[in-house]
């Protein structure tokens, strides 16, 4: 099993949509990067729910990877944001997985209680100037996180 941190802004998607759905599909990365990760995804990894663009940000719980190397198909809706007009059916670029909801948190994490207790070599969250949506986190790591979540 493998650990994550996926970001998602709470006024787009937050982890209390994510308990009401209880599974979802993580559409909408447009980093080839982030859409790398995603692609090494496999089922039963789980992924930390980090809200970006709050205040403060930080990580509010925990979801499990259930279905990887879903085709995103928010980049073949000409109406959607996340639409991309190079990719099409037969060679689609945006892969994402289907996650479901694992638990909120005790403890709310914020970043600057993130940036206290790892340094960017070991959370690249904390490195100044990271925009990933979606990155790895080692075992250690993620233990430490669900320690602090407690």
């Amino acid at each position: 099993m493998n650990y994550w941190l996926m970001k998602s802004e709470p006024q787009t998607y937050s982890i209390s949509d994510l308990d009401r759905d209880r599974t979802t599909i993580w559409d909408g990365v447009r980093n080839y990067q982030a859409r790398n990760y995603l692609r090494q995804m496999q089922v039963g990894d789980l992924a930390f729910f980090y809200h970006s663009n709050a205040t403060p940000p930080g990580i509010v719980g925990l979801m499990r990877v259930v279905t990887p190397e879903v085709i995103d198909p928010t980049q073949f809706d000409s109406s959607s944001p996340y639409y991309d007009p190079k990719s099409d059916s037969h060679s689609p670029r945006w892969y994402t997985v289907k996650v479901e909801f694992v638990k909120v948190f005790p403890r709310f994490i914020s970043l600057p209680t993130l940036k206290q207790k790892f340094s960017p070599e070991e959370l690249g969250v904390v490195k100044q100037g990271n925009r990933l949506s979606v990155m790895p986190v080692t075992e250690a790591i993620a233990q430490r996180i669900l320690a602090l979540a407690q």
